[in-house]
């Protein structure tokens, strides 16, 4: 039991002691973030007002803000409570924050702009941050699970970001509704009930304690639950009857005995709870106004006595959410109605909680009420609420008496839910429609979105039965919504990998006459063949495209529109073009940055950081694969969340640090079914063999390279683009542990497959190394000449360098050293810089075996830059180029704060002392 002002808290001195250490590290200017989960009465809320006494003791200033579940609909109602108190601080915030945070609440002064989610997530951050500047803040946030959802995303993307800010995120939710923004992103303190002896201690500390059988059952019913505990004494003490009386499930029991209190209530304040639990908005004005002339504030006060409800000057807050629903429930359906159309009638100048109120006033189907939420869920939009928009419109089609209008909303909804980034939702409210409508464009639109919401996720096979029927049904009659349908549902059919579904695809867009705009099209050859469609595609890329890379420094990419901008970068990169594929998904990025689509922004990204990866960008690809990772899991993107760890897994295993890798492995596969993803599971395989490699493991780096390859007869690729570029590494790691004839086997059968069509110079060169390594002595050398002779194989220097290693190990063995040297030389130079430390020993050694003393590296370039996080080199380089922090903080959503923190961090890593060295310590990008 630990003695907290006033009040006890009994049983939970681990969870205080957390708590203690959150805030003593906010006292010496660290940060923080945590989430208490729990059920219903766990003492959560107890635990919050137990760190905000800690916090208030020791200087802190504390924000609050609790969700509320009529305000769940309504975009930012929390982000308002918690940032209220300084608001009038906003107008120091840089113009773009400024209008996009004021915007959100209306109190922008009316300037038409495009909403920003990030820019408002910014802007709550760094008002926080000026905020913290005279002493540190404690965000203490109760009922998480009620809140809107645009708070939520501001609320993830802030606990991202605190580092360095003397800011600290306390949260609690329902440990069955704990959002998924904040899922992966907080760390988790999960509140347990109290063990038999500390709950015994907790009743007896009640004023009229249970004892004999009336405690045991007591003790029985409540199960450690703390609120249930205190509540079934109360009942006990008021009626020891109760006791005796059967079991009922836990939380109904609860709700039943807050209600107990009401028949005892005069009638005027039972109505007044009733229209506070209705409102929820805990404004005392509005309660009053609705109720009228039947009753009066002097009639708060049984209720106050009975420990209902708090009073505070104009506002009244229940003590537990518990004691609303019980309120609530209480009521006869009259009673409710009566309650909302009252408060529906005083909110005039609310149009949107006024609407809510004649929503849930409506008996049945009601189409005014719809179009009010209609109303409301533009005005969302407008906003950028396209969390509410959806709420509003989802609830709108319900009332909807007309089953194509419901349709139609709901579709709708599906529409600002996809635009929010919340695939399941999407999924749940596309899975309506059909059941509505058998209108063709509507039920078309529902597969397109349900299909896109599976796309993202790794259940391939959902997605692409809803895209694949739209697009072979439109045809004849629609081939635009044809190829539109056949451009979503080649990503899932290249990740799922299921030749069934690229070769209808295939089929489908063969039926589909020449089109204006084919670059649905050019994807769906690209991205189901890339070899065998490889020529076609590659003409058609230059037709949409007929200005790649024109001239040093132009930038024709950016007048290209934002989607043919994705696909020509994805089809770029799977055509192995992978500097086109570097400038347009860049290029796409920086548009999808300043936009609300945060799916778009996640799958992007990775496919940058793939493109980076693969160019030897590897610094920049971890950026983007961490910008990918963060936008994925804020918005449930599966697929993006499990397959950006993987790249980043094979980045740890290729510089050497081989248990972080297979870590990072195990973490993101964890309940994925790999089989169904393909082009994962081949990644998958890849990262964990590269770590076997790096740890001179080659029998287990064959296993896994050979497991991208199935072992029929004539081997096939597991996946028909990505395990052909792990074919050379397969053959490396059989010759050294005596499976060259299995590797044979499979490189005849990819020999004869990839004749079909046309390889890239990237796949020729992996295909002639590994031809060279199984090569008869005498036939050896023009395989490794034939892998170095292109000289866009430079533009893959990983792989380039792997084939310098090999020819130069085979010359020195055959005594031409002085041949091998340069060879050796130009490799060291490429493992020194990208950080591959077991490639780059094994190159030394070479070296000096052929007698040549490797110089040592430069002191400080490669290994300073290696512990620069790539967020830190970001900074670095936007330093180096002149941006103020505040500036720096714009571009990549950090507050100028934490800008500032990490400089401090990164200038000691490069071993200068101020940000005019910046320039001089960091290497162009790229090299």
């Amino acid at each position: 039991m630990t003695p907290l002002g006033d009040e006890w808290v009994v049983g939970r001195d681990h969870e205080l002691a957390l708590l203690s250490r959150l805030v003593d590290a906010l006292t010496t200017g660290r940060s923080g973030a945590l989430l208490m989960t729990g059920g219903p009465g766990a003492g959560k809320s107890a635990l919050l007002e137990a760190a905000a006494r800690m916090a208030r003791r020791s200087g802190v200033r504390v924000l609050r803000c609790r969700g509320s579940e009529g305000e769940s609909g309504l975009p930012f109602a929390g982000l308002h409570q918690l940032l209220r108190p300084f608001l009038d601080l906003a107008e120091g915030l840089p113009a773009r924050q400024r209008a996009a945070l004021l915007g959100v609440f209306g109190l922008d002064d009316g300037t038409p702009t495009v909403s920003d989610p990030l820019l408002t997530s910014l802007g709550a951050l760094t008002l926080l941050s000026d905020v913290a500047e005279h002493g540190p803040l404690l965000l203490v946030i109760d009922d998480t699970h009620w809140l809107d959802l645009g708070t939520l995303d501001v609320l993830a993307f802030m606990a991202r970001r605190l580092e360095g800010e003397p800011v600290a995120l306390l949260l609690a939710a329902r440990d069955t509704a704990v959002p998924a923004q904040l899922d992966r992103q907080v760390d988790r303190l999960t509140i347990e009930p109290l063990d038999p002896a500390a709950a015994g201690r907790l009743l007896d500390h009640q004023p009229r304690p249970p004892a004999g059988r009336a405690r045991s059952r007591v003790l029985e019913q409540a199960a450690g639950v703390p609120l249930a505990l205190v509540e079934l004494a109360r009942a006990v003490a008021r009626d020891p009857a109760a006791a005796h009386e059967d079991a009922l499930p836990l939380t109904d029991r609860l709700e039943a005995i807050f209600a107990a209190d009401l028949p005892e209530l005069p009638p005027a304040t039972r109505e007044l709870l009733l229209f506070a639990a209705a409102a929820e908005s805990a404004e005392l004005p509005v309660i009053l106004s609705a109720v009228g002339d039947r009753a009066t504030p002097d009639d708060w006060l049984p209720a106050e006595r009975a420990g209902l409800v708090r009073v505070d000057a104009d506002r009244v807050r229940f003590r537990h959410p518990l004691i609303r629903s019980a309120v609530y429930r209480a009521a006869t359906y009259t009673e409710r109605h009566t309650a909302h159309r009252a408060l529906a009638d005083v909110l005039v100048g609310d149009p949107d909680r006024r609407a809510w109120h004649h929503a849930a006033a409506a008996s049945g189907a009601d189409e005014e009420a719809a179009r009010e939420l209609d109303d409301s869920a533009a005005r969302a939009q407008r906003r950028g609420g396209y969390a509410a928009a959806a709420t509003a419109l989802e609830r709108a089609a319900r009332l909807s008496p007309d089953p194509t209008v419901r349709a139609g909303r709901l579709v709708r909804a599906a529409t600002m839910a996809m635009y929010a980034g919340h695939p399941r939702w999407v999924g749940e409210l596309s899975a309506q429609v059909a059941t509505l409508t058998d209108e063709p464009a509507l039920l078309a639109e529902a597969s397109l979105r349900a299909g896109w919401a599976l796309a993202v996720t790794t259940r391939f096979a959902g997605s692409l039965g809803f895209l694949l029927p739209v697009a072979e049904a439109a045809v004849d009659e629609d081939p635009v919504l044809t190829l539109d349908a056949l451009a979503t549902a080649t990503t899932p059919a290249y990740n799922s990998g299921a030749p069934e579904h690229r070769e209808k695809i295939l089929r489908i867009a063969e039926r589909v006459p020449p089109q204006e705009d084919e670059i649905g099209r050019l994807w769906a050859l690209a991205g189901c063949d890339p070899v065998r469609n490889r020529a076609r595609a590659l003409a058609m890329f230059a037709r949409a495209w007929t200005d790649p890379l024109a001239e040093p420094g132009a930038r024709p990419e950016l007048d290209l529109p934002l989607a043919r901008m994705v696909v020509l970068g994805g089809t770029a990169w799977v055509l192995d073009e992978t500097a086109e594929a570097i400038r347009l998904l860049g290029a796409a990025m920086d548009h999808l940055r300043r936009s609300p689509t945060s799916g778009a922004n996640a799958t992007v990204a990775q496919a940058l950081a793939l493109a980076l990866y693969e160019s030897g960008s590897w610094t920049e690809a971890r950026a983007a694969l961490d910008e990918a990772y963060g936008l994925a899991a804020e918005g449930g993107l599966e697929n993006v969340v499990v397959g950006a760890p993987v790249l980043r897994a094979t980045l740890l295993a290729l510089r050497g640090d081989t248990e972080e890798a297979r870590a990072a492995v195990q973490r993101a596969v964890h309940g994925i079914d790999l089989p169904n993803c393909r082009s994962l599971q081949v990644r998958t395989h890849y990262a964990l063999g590269a770590a076997a490699l790096a740890e001179g493991d080659h029998a287990a780096a064959y296993d896994r390279f050979r497991a991208v390859y199935t072992r029929q007869p004539e081997p096939e690729p597991l996946h028909f683009h990505a395990s052909d570029y792990y074919l050379a590494d397969l053959v490396a790691a059989a010759v050294r542990t005596g499976r060259a004839e299995d590797a044979r086997l499979v490189l005849d059968t990819t020999r004869r497959r990839l004749a079909e069509g046309e390889t890239s110079a990237r796949l020729t060169a992996i295909v002639h190394r590994a031809d060279a390594l199984l090569a008869e002595p005498d036939d050896a050398e023009r395989h490794f000449t034939a892998a170095l002779a292109d000289p866009a194989g430079d533009r893959w220097p990983f792989e380039r360098a792997q084939v310098r290693l090999d020819y130069a190990e085979w010359l020195r063995r055959r005594r031409r050293a002085v041949e091998a040297r340069p060879l050796l030389a130009a490799a060291l130079e490429v493992f020194e810089r990208l950080g591959t430390r077991p490639w780059t020993d094994r190159t030394r050694a070479e070296l000096r075996a052929a007698g040549v003393t490797p110089a040592s590296p430069p002191a400080g370039s490669a290994d300073s830059l290696a512990e620069l996080t790539p967020q830190q080199l970001q900074i670095a380089r936007l330093a180096a180029a002149g941006l103020t922090n505040r500036e720096i903080g714009e571009r990549i959503f950090l507050s100028p704060r934490t800008v500032g923190f990490h400089l401090y961090r990164i200038f000691p890593k490069l071993g200068i002392t101020s940000r005019a060295q910046l320039r001089d310590a960091l290497p162009e990008p790229g090299e």
